[in-house]
């Protein structure tokens, strides 16, 4: 029988072989845009999808390749396609799945991004999303109609820190018998791998904690092969004729690798969101060390929680890692190896006193990212949400007395003192 490797094995190991030509032990970037073929026949057979190779980069790349078959490995996905972002990979996911006049249930608490994004640039494609709250799955159920086709959520959600109670959902959507898409974005494999839980499909943005030093933008989609696509004629890119192909059915041929294949052939075809290889290159070499930094982005934020709910500067604090919180039990069951590292807290003295705050510091820096490995700041309401109503950004965790941070993997002595004396002035 093969033995089954561990996380921290397969963060190093997964998709990664000596390179043939040249014996390289790291994968190399393959900074190439086309393929020579072998011969007439051969070109034909991979523009058919009868044989599996590299035509041109805008489809497939080797060190493209590399990334997605890490990172599928490491959600103990059937497959996986890299984009060139994560907002990329959620319309990368929805692709094969919509068309005009479809819906997508998706939770209120999503980054502020992910919301414009469904409410409103993909009714540009005819498709449209309803916002529930995914703690009330009577309310998620009965939001299911005729036309949703997917169900959409974050495993720990940006920016509040809110851990979806993902088994829960997972019922819910086998229970209507559809797709549930979960970004694992800032949990990453490392804490929880919601295919074990129920999800068809895990989309990331790899710009955040698997590249993990804030130098690439990059996307991936993952596919558990589990979902019969052909079940209920909902799905007919993947299980009807595909008239680009012959009229090749994606579902009866490559069966689990259906939707991988489909999001390759046409998705990247089509749309062109690629990721570059040496963007992927920067991710590989980020995810080896992936588990090690997930466990100290949690204990600092653990410790820096804790500080802060103390400190009477401070009316509350979201993280789902504290014991005090309403979702301490879920954070336990569901994410047993921690609640991540993002999460907001409320300075007293509201929207002046996060200005100030975030001005004040001087170890934290105030960015649009989160994951890196340095501690960040930003204030929602004021940048990432602003577009949102006040109740929408109240509903995602952004109310304008709040601050979101991503706890780095500093000395956590020093993430508190930098807090400390920023706290001081902000509220002076």
């Amino acid at each position: 029988m093969a033995r089954t490797y561990g996380f921290d094995t397969l963060q190093i190991h997964a998709g990664a072989r000596p390179d043939p030509a040249t014996g390289a032990r790291q994968v190399p970037i393959y900074q190439t845009t086309a393929y020579v073929f072998r011969d007439a026949d051969h070109a034909a057979a991979l523009f058919n999808l009868q044989e599996v190779g590299y035509i041109y980069s805008r489809l497939t790349n080797p060190t493209v390749a590399a990334l997605g078959e890490r990172i599928a490995t490491l959600e103990g996905g059937a497959g996986g396609v890299c984009c060139s972002s994560g907002h990329a990979a959620q319309i990368m996911a929805l692709f094969p799945l919509m068309g005009p006049g479809r819906n997508i249930i998706a939770s209120t608490r999503l980054y502020g991004g992910t919301v414009t994004q469904f409410s409103q640039s993909i009714k540009r494609f005819g498709w449209s999303a309803k916002f529930v709250d995914f703690d009330d799955l009577a309310a998620l159920e009965a939001a299911v109609d005729d036309d949703t086709r997917a169900i959409f959520c974050e495993s720990i959600a940006n920016p509040g820190g809110y851990v979806t109670d993902l088994p829960a959902v997972a019922a819910v959507a086998d229970k209507v018998g559809l797709p549930l898409i979960v970004d694992n974005t800032s949990a990453t494999p490392f804490l929880c791998r919601p295919i074990e839980m129920g999800a068809t499909l895990v989309v990331h943005s790899t710009t955040k904690y698997l590249t993990g030093n804030g130098t690439v933008t990059g996307g991936a989609i993952v596919d558990s092969g589990k979902f019969d696509w052909s079940a209920s004629g909902k799905f007919p890119s993947l299980s009807e004729p595909e008239p680009a192909y012959h009229g090749l059915k994606f579902h009866e041929t490559f069966g689990p690798l259906a939707f991988t294949f489909h999001s390759i052939a046409i998705g990247l075809r089509d749309l062109g969101m690629t990721m570059n290889p040496q963007g992927a290159h920067y991710t590989l070499l980020g995810i080896e060390t992936l588990s090690l930094r997930m466990e100290r982005h949690v204990a600092n934020a653990k410790k820096v929680a804790a500080w802060l709910e103390a400190d009477p500067r401070v009316d509350f604090v979201t993280y789902a890692g504290l014991p005090s919180s309403p979702y301490a039990e879920r954070a336990a069951r569901v994410y047993p190896k921690g609640a991540g590292a993002l999460f907001t807290f409320a300075v007293k003295g509201g929207y002046e006193a996060c200005i100030k705050l975030v001005d004040s510091l001087e170890l934290f820096s105030h960015v649009a990212n989160l994951g890196d490995t340095r501690s960040l700041i930003i204030h929602s309401a004021s940048t990432t949400h602003r577009q949102l109503s006040p109740e929408q950004q109240k509903a995602a965790g952004a109310a304008p007395n709040m601050v979101r941070v991503s706890i780095g993997i500093e000395d956590a002595d020093d993430i508190i003192a930098d807090l400390d004396q920023a706290l001081a002035k902000a509220t002076a």
